[in-house]
């Protein structure tokens, strides 16, 4: 092979890896530019009913945990639910049991364009227990429960109530923030806590009625019924604030300073930037590509 017929090759070497080289160095470039968006739309739930019981049968021979949920909702991806019932099975000598029954049972919950809400809505409600199939736990006229949570705004949560609210067959009334207490005697106590709010600078919950439940009614077949109950609770977590955009009409230009000193003061004067590393990379890669192909061409003339 004659050294002709070797330059050729070589040179086409050389236009490759240089070209190689400079196709390279601006894709490191980009990939070294792009930001990565955390798509944090923020979160909210929401739920009609909520509850956490223990239920002792047969003089405590039995226990049943009652966890039941009506209408629980979670987002960012927007749901809502409107089923007006909730029942168990296997507590009530093996007939299904309805915990509430309500002619308004809904819920909802969002998170979009930088705002995330959850809303609960619950309208002429009866809630029973086991043991108790003529007496209501608790029945309600109206309440709702409302959390926002909104970027660049402090979060806000509440809850209203309308009409009356009866406990173990008592009316009673009730203290925004505050807390009842009622007592049957042969059935049991019923602790209510009305309105519950809580706010930090991200999150916003409300709660329109927490029970805090201890039947124990006599000669019902059922020893004692405790735990919590939850209506109407709704909360939300704050967005992340969009990325502001820059302003196409400002003039670049007119805010930029000179930078560094003159070129005998070294490179460690000049300033740098995140980008530095790539481009000396970049001519790292052209310098080893040419001198590659000049090497190689070398070879070919010996």
């Amino acid at each position: 092979m004659n050294g002709k017929n070797f330059r050729l090759p070589a040179r086409r070497l050389a236009t490759v890896a240089t070209a190689t080289a400079l196709t390279a160095g601006p894709a490191v470039l980009a990939a070294a530019g792009t930001a990565h968006a955390t798509g944090d739309e923020g979160r909210a739930s929401a739920a009609v009913l909520r509850t956490g019981l223990d239920v002792s049968l047969l003089n405590k021979t039995v226990n049943v945990p009652l966890a039941v949920s009506l209408n629980e909702v979670q987002a960012p991806q927007s749901a809502e639910k409107a089923t007006l019932t909730a029942r168990l099975n296997g507590v009530d000598g093996g007939r299904p049991f309805s915990v509430l029954n309500a002619e308004v049972a809904s819920s909802k919950a969002t998170a979009e364009d930088g705002k995330a809400e959850g809303y609960t809505n619950l309208a002429h409600a009866k809630v029973h227990v086991p043991g108790l199939p003529l007496l209501s736990l608790i029945e309600v006229g109206q309440v709702t429960s409302k959390a926002t949570c909104e970027a660049g705004r402090t979060p806000t949560a509440s809850s209203n109530l309308l009409g009356d609210v009866t406990v173990l067959g008592k009316k009673v009334t009730l203290t925004a923030g505050g807390t009842t207490n009622v007592e049957v005697p042969g059935v049991g106590d019923v602790r209510l806590d009305y309105s519950k709010t809580e706010q930090t600078s991200r999150t916003a919950a409300a709660t329109a009625l927490e029970l805090k439940v201890s039947v124990n009614p006599l000669k019902l077949n059922v020893a004692e019924v405790e735990g919590t109950l939850t209506l109407a609770k709704a909360t939300c977590e704050t967005p992340a604030a969009p990325a502001q955009q820059a302003d196409p009409s400002a003039d670049p230009a007119g805010d930029v300073q000179p930078q560094g000193k003159a070129a005998d003061d070294g490179l460690a004067e000049t300033g740098g930037s995140s980008m530095t590393p790539y481009i000396a990379g970049g001519a790292v890669a052209l310098l080893v590509a040419g001198g590659g192909a000049v090497a190689l061409a070398r070879r070919g003339k010996s």
